[in-house]
């Protein structure tokens, strides 16, 4: 096993450092189960020449229908091939899969070593680059020591309950707390794997480049750190972040992330390597020299941001403490407009978001997670369209 790791990192490394060279993969992002793009370089490295026109400055959302109801303490959503997706429990440690047509719940089985606790536990889960090949599924959870990704073989062909293997852990040591665990896992445009993550309420170690908290990470599939990291040596990839909550890539792969500020305001940012988002020196946009100010901002009671996703040049994220969808449309790395707020209060807190596919998107709420007030059939899987 790890001489097999070695070799897909060795081979993923020498790929990175041909493309930075010359030559130059298609742009365009993961597609689940369909492989990836490989760029040579990571999002956010550069700054394409937008090749799009700015969204409309308002837009809409409709929702078509409920999915699925019912769900306990939902965190993590990742579409299957084929339309199905899976939903990660925070406090249950299971993953469903959930038929998109008719809402049947069937129980993958229990990720094995989640200590779940405050806001930590099975988090985000994602699809594997390969995983038509590998069936594997990725996720991020909180254990008894630490916050940690793992990987897990996805057996369709066993019986429901025991359909997920063992968990292999690919990436280890950070940071844990009672709050401010982060979470979200992506692959990116690059084939690599993004993590947002906290700063345990040790608001100190959003700055400390040395460690793991508050930052987002840049790995490869095994868990080494990516070619063409800003610091070498490291998975590091930004810092001077509270507790990033979303990630997301534009159509220029261009990186966005949300985060929670503490008393005056949250931040969904355009993050770029190496970058510095002031935490805990700053809260919002900021005079300080070295900080990079966010694309937009609210105030806490407003928003709290979770999950977010990119759908034709604009932002969808969801919002946990303002019960609501934010649409942020953009102009490069810029909002072109004033957010826009919809579904305020009608189905509560909101969790994540997902692209799926056309104008549609998948919403989830998070109404059983200690914070909400619970009605008949909460949670919820949404599907909605947006413009």
């Amino acid at each position: 096993m790890i001489v097999e790791r070695r070799a897909v990192t060795a081979v993923l490394a020498a790929a990175s450092l041909l493309l930075a060279a010359g030559c130059s993969g298609g742009g365009g992002g993961p597609s689940p189960g369909g492989g990836r793009t490989a760029t040579g370089t990571a999002p956010g490295a550069s700054s394409p020449r937008a090749t799009f026109p700015a969204p409309p400055a308002k837009g809409s959302v409709k929702v078509l229908r409920t999915v699925a109801e019912g769900l306990k303490t939902p965190w993590g959503l990742a579409p299957l091939p084929g339309g199905d997706l899976l939903v990660s429990s925070r406090d249950e440690g299971t993953i469903l899969r959930i038929d998109e047509r008719t809402g049947r719940q069937t129980e993958l089985g229990t990720v094995s070593g989640v200590a779940p606790a405050g806001e930590g536990g099975l988090l985000g889960i994602a699809l594997s680059p390969d995983y038509a090949a590998d069936h594997m599924i990725y996720a991020y959870f909180t254990s008894a020591s630490d916050n940690r990704v793992v990987r897990m073989r996805y057996d369709e062909r066993r019986p429901d309950g025991e359909q997920l293997g063992a968990p292999d852990t690919v990436f280890k040591g950070i940071p844990k707390g009672f709050i401010h665990n982060g979470g979200r896992i992506a692959f990116g445009p690059d084939g690599m794997l993004y993590a947002g993550t906290g700063e345990s309420g040790r608001r100190g170690l959003a700055q400390d480049k040395k460690s793991l908290g508050g930052k987002i990470l840049r790995m490869t599939p095994d868990g080494e750190p990516a070619p063409g990291n800003p610091f070498p040596g490291s998975v590091v990839y930004s810092y001077g972040h509270r507790n990033v909550q979303g990630l997301a890539w534009d159509r220029e792969q261009r990186l966005f992330a949300s985060e929670f500020g503490q008393d005056t305001w949250d931040e969904l940012n355009a993050i770029k390597p190496g970058g510095d988002y002031g935490w805990p020196v700053a809260e919002g946009r900021s005079d300080k020299a070295g900080f990079l100010d966010p694309v937009a901002q609210w105030h806490t009671d407003d928003a709290s941001p979770s999950g977010i996703a990119a759908v034709d040049g604009v932002i969808w994220m969801a919002a946990l403490k303002g019960k609501r969808l934010w649409r942020v449309p953009l102009r490069g790395t810029a909002a072109s407009a004033a957010p826009q707020a919809f579904l305020t209060g009608v189905y509560g807190r909101l969790r994540t978001v997902v692209p799926a596919g056309r104008d549609r998107i998948w919403l989830m709420t998070s109404n059983t997670d200690g914070r909400g007030t619970p009605k008949k059939g909460d949670d919820r899987l949404l599907e909605a369209r947006v413009r």
